[in-house]
């Protein structure tokens, strides 16, 4: 390799410098003859702690002017090239004219003697030692960084199991020399073998139940507790609104999740999945505000995006059932799930009835409460004939008469509770689903699907794909 004329003439400098230092013994003829800054004074004094630790003393006079003593010992007995840091003292002498005026020399006794020295040294020194040898995956990872830019993730974040949720990267173990790695795990699933039939608990299905929560109720979790289906085959997933209001449901939420969840406890869940969104909801704070007609666009779509969310994210292959459950129902029978389930329909809804004080009466009464569940009329079709793209049917609301057959009016409390409706539309309150019309592409439209929206649409959704929805009006 070809080496420039100033290179050459640096090397000489740092070796001739180098070798008066080593023949001296010592730094103080550089110290006392050169005016070195504060900072190159103190790069002199390590390397010469570094260097005089390996280097015998008695190598001086001759031994040094015939260069026995020019090489640097801490690579070895034989290695004879001046050290990086003879180079950096040889380079700070050669410009010792643009340094500071001269300060005074340090005692030699103190150089030799002050164990400080060689503390400083030797910290200097296993700095280096760390900064080149040691592994970069002992050192923490930085888990986010500025805006914009992607997430690191750790090993300890990546999917560990094979029912884990895909969102999770696969990272590579770390291998022994000459270790061959094995091949990624291929997990099958036969989805024949996924039975969803009338009789769930016999065939041991899966079932997930979903629930958007804006607001947590210790009623709705005692009424989840005391189902009668087996925990182990029900697994749970929720979805939270950012904000004050939701850090505080969340809160409620775990809270008691630790205490079923407990190891404790026999009757756990088989796994509970809690999701918090990215955007705001709008805030509707009262009920009234929340069932006004103006909000109702705005509110049903962001609430089927929360659904849509909640579903793609948790829906795992050996789930056989969805069963929709709003937050606010604090009261069903025990049995809710296979009461559904035996009657063994894609979609299924029950009546939702709430629970008020009369004061006719002077006593506790109930009323409906759902009213998106319906079959359709020929004056809803023709309000939905005369409407824009963007336009929506709502139900329920005196200015906008559809004149639909309505569930919740067709309930009879003495009736039978296995008596059956064909639907149209469905609501959400309590909505059992296989999960073979989720997985066929039904979801909830967030935007106007033949001027329907949410659960509606999603009613709609799944007829356009062969299935049909049915209502319990006597099952509450």
């Amino acid at each position: 390799p070809k080496v420039t004329q100033a290179s050459a003439q640096c090397h000489c400098c740092a070796e001739r410098w180098y070798r008066r230092a080593v023949t001296d013994h010592t730094t103080s003829f550089l110290l006392e003859n050169h005016p070195l800054h504060p900072v190159a004074r103190v790069v002199l004094l390590l390397t010469w702690a570094l260097e005089s630790g390996t280097y015998q003393a008695g190598r001086s006079g001759e031994e040094g002017r015939k260069g026995k003593g020019s090489g640097c010992w801490l690579l070895g007995p034989n290695v004879r090239a001046p050290t990086s840091a003879a180079l950096v003292i040889a380079f700070l002498l050669e410009r010792k004219s643009d340094l500071p005026p001269p300060v005074m020399a340090v005692s030699r006794s103190l150089r030799r003697t002050n164990p400080i020295t060689y503390i400083l040294a030797a910290g200097l020194c296993i700095f280096f030692l760390y900064f080149f040898f040691a592994d970069g995956t002992s050192i923490p990872r930085i888990k986010t960084l500025d805006a914009g830019a992607k997430q690191i993730l750790s090993s300890k974040d990546a999917a560990s199991n094979a029912l884990s949720p895909p969102s999770l990267p696969y990272i590579k173990p770390k291998l022994a020399e000459g270790e061959i790695m094995a091949p990624p795990p291929v997990v099958h699933y036969h989805m024949n073998n996924v039975t969803v039939t009338g009789d769930p608990i016999g065939n041991r299905e899966s079932v997930l139940i979903l629930t958007p929560l804006a607001r947590f109720y210790d009623q709705y979790w005692d009424n989840l507790v005391k189902l009668s289906y087996p925990h182990d085959l029900i697994s749970l997933g929720f979805i939270i609104p950012k904000g004050r209001e939701g850090n505080l449901a969340t809160q409620q939420l775990q809270e008691r999740i630790q205490k079923t969840q407990a190891p404790t406890n026999k009757n756990r869940f088989a796994s509970i999945t809690i999701l918090r969104q990215d955007d705001e909801i709008p805030v509707l704070t009262g009920e009234h505000e929340r069932h006004a007609l103006s909000a109702q666009k705005e509110r049903r779509a962001a609430m089927s995006k929360a659904r849509n969310a909640l579903l793609f994210t948790t829906l795992g292959p050996t789930t056989s059932w969805v069963l929709w459950l709003d937050s606010d129902i604090v009261e069903t029978p025990a049995s809710l799930v296979q009461d559904l389930a035996s009657h063994d329909k894609g979609i299924i809804v029950p009546n939702c009835f709430q629970r008020y004080y009369n004061k006719d009466k002077e006593s506790m009464d109930v009323r409906p409460y759902d009213f998106n569940s319906w079959q359709d009329s020929p004056t809803a079709k023709g309000l939905a004939e005369k409407m824009g793209p963007e336009e929506i049917l709502l139900e329920g609301y005196a200015e906008m008469a559809t004149y639909r057959n309505l569930m919740a009016y067709m309930a009879d409390l003495n009736g039978d509770p296995r008596r059956e409706v064909d639907l149209d539309g469905v609501g959400g309150t309590a909505l059992l689903v296989k999960a073979d019309v989720h997985r066929d592409g039904a979801m909830f439209p967030p935007f106007p699907f033949y001027h329907l929206i949410e659960t509606e649409g999603f009613a709609r959704m799944a007829t356009r794909l062969g299935w049909q929805a049915y209502g319990l009006p006597n099952y509450f």
